[in-house]
Parts: structure tokens; C-alpha cells; sequence
């Protein structure tokens, strides 16, 4: 099982998450790309990070919202989102070539992440703008029914695919992540969320807020970087999925 953090996400003087404490517990980080969060200067100390602890190097890139870190929705045609895309994954793997490492997957960030769930054409708007700058670059999809759109458009167009789930996170009843306004929506109790990822993990499902169980099959497992218990919550997850004989290994070599 893969371990993603999004990563990468402080810029001038703010600082957002824990980046060196979290960086060697996990498998694969998505960094920011300087629209959500980050700065040239963040974004190539995080690759460097990245590449010292081993861990596999994604780009992150959400809409060009720094004040609401991302998570507003808004509205881009096609061709502005496209050029959104490219110019942050472009970005990312400039630092990564100048420290001789690689990007290996593409996870669209908050509000775009969720639009890409629910709307086909932001969905094949970022794969295609992925096959643009790299083919073998993966795209990251929610994991469950509600990631199929994400999933069948870029199967069509010939792109890895790698399926999220998300410990720390609520699930509504169809399958997407609670809205953050309602209560419960981030979890932030280290033995639950580790007790979720077990779940995860071995059944392939997850309980929803209402009580009933939804199938999800996920490759990687994602904990927000920018929870303050992220490093307790990773900690968590390794002893208790380590417990019982799964392995945490890098969804793409």
C-alpha cells in the first residue's frame, strides 16, 4: 500500500504542515505547485526532500486560489484550466530534473480535485493536459463509484490510473469526502483513522457517515499534510497496517 501527504503547501512566511517530520514516514507526496500553496523556493526544497527520504514525487496543482487555499470553487473554461495544468506540473518537474529525480503522478488539489470527481470535462481536461507534458506520469482518482469518470477517461486515453482513499477524511453515503463545513468531516483521532486505513486496506470499503459501507479498492492511501496531528495520524497508520504484514511501498516504481 502506498502512504501519500500533500505536501509542500508553506509559502513566504506562512508555514503550512510538517513537512520535514512527515516527509520520512510516508511513500509518495504530492507537492503544491504555487497556485494552492508553495513557492519556487518551497517547491524545490520539498523536492530535495522528497528525493532524500526516497519517496516519490507527485504535482499538486489546484486553481489559482492562494487566499482560499484552493478549496473555493471556480470557474475556468477548457483552455484556462489546461494551461493551469501544464504550467504547474511544468513547474514541479522542472525542480525535479534539476535535482535529477522525476514526477511520477499527477493529484489535482481540493476544489478541482472534487469538480474532476463530479464533472467529466474537468476530468478529461487534467488527464489530457497530463498526457500533454507526460504520458507516464499516473493520474490520481477517488477511489469508489464516484471516481469512475476520472478513471475511464484517462484508461481511454492511455494514462496509469492510481485509486485514493482518504483515513482522515468522512465519506457521505454515494461515496464522496464529507463537505469540510459539516461536522466530523476531518478526522483527526490517530487510533480511528488508523482503524480506517486498516479497513481500507484489507476489505476494500469504508464506512460512511450514516452507517452503511461503501467499496472502495485504493492503491494509496492519502492524510492531509496540513492537519496539525499529521504526523501522529502516519505514525498511527504504519504500526497498525505494519501489524498486520502490509507493506507500504510506492504505488509507481
Amino acid at each position: 500500500m502506498d502512504l501519500n501527504c500533500d505536501m509542500g503547501e508553506s509559502f513566504g512566511t506562512y508555514t503550512i504542515g510538517m513537512d520535514e517530520a512527515v516527509m520520512p514516514l510516508i511513500t509518495s507526496a504530492n507537492i503544491a505547485c504555487g497556485f494552492h500553496g508553495g513557492d519556487p523556493w518551497v517547491m524545490e526544497k520539498t523536492v530535495i526532500l522528497a528525493k532524500v527520504n526516497k519517496v516519490n514525487i507527485g504535482a499538486h496543482p489546484g486553481y489559482p486560489d492562494l487566499e482560499g487555499f484552493g478549496r473555493r470553487k471556480m470557474e475556468l473554461s477548457p483552455k484556462e484550466l489546461r494551461s493551469t495544468m501544464i504550467y504547474q506540473i511544468g513547474a514541479l518537474r522542472a525542480f525535479a530534473a534539476a535535482h535529477g529525480t522525476r514526477v511520477t503522478h499527477v493529484k489535482p488539489h481540493g476544489s478541482l480535485y472534487l469538480k474532476a470527481v463530479e464533472d467529466p470535462e474537468t476530468a478529461e481536461t487534467i488527464a489530457r493536459a497530463i498526457l500533454d507534458v507526460d504520458p507516464e506520469m499516473a493520474y490520481i482518482a477517488l477511489a469508489g463509484k464516484k471516481g469512475k469518470n476520472m478513471e475511464r477517461l484517462a484508461r481511454t486515453l492511455g494514462l496509469k490510473v492510481i485509486f485514493e482513499a482518504f483515513p482522515d477524511r468522512a465519506y457521505t453515503p454515494e461515496g464522496t469526502l464529507a463537505p469540510r463545513s459539516m461536522a466530523g468531516a476531518v478526522i483527526s483521532d490517530p487510533h480511528t483513522v488508523a482503524q480506517r486505513a486498516l479497513m481500507m486496506a484489507e476489505e476494500g470499503a469504508i464506512t460512511a457517515i450514516d452507517g452503511s459501507r461503501i467499496k472502495l479498492e485504493a492503491q494509496t492511501l492519502c492524510i492531509h499534510g496540513d492537519n496539525q496531528g499529521a504526523v501522529d495520524l502516519i505514525k498511527g497508520i504504519r504500526t497498525t497496517l505494519g501489524t498486520r504484514g502490509i507493506l507500504l511501498a510506492p504505488a509507481l516504481g
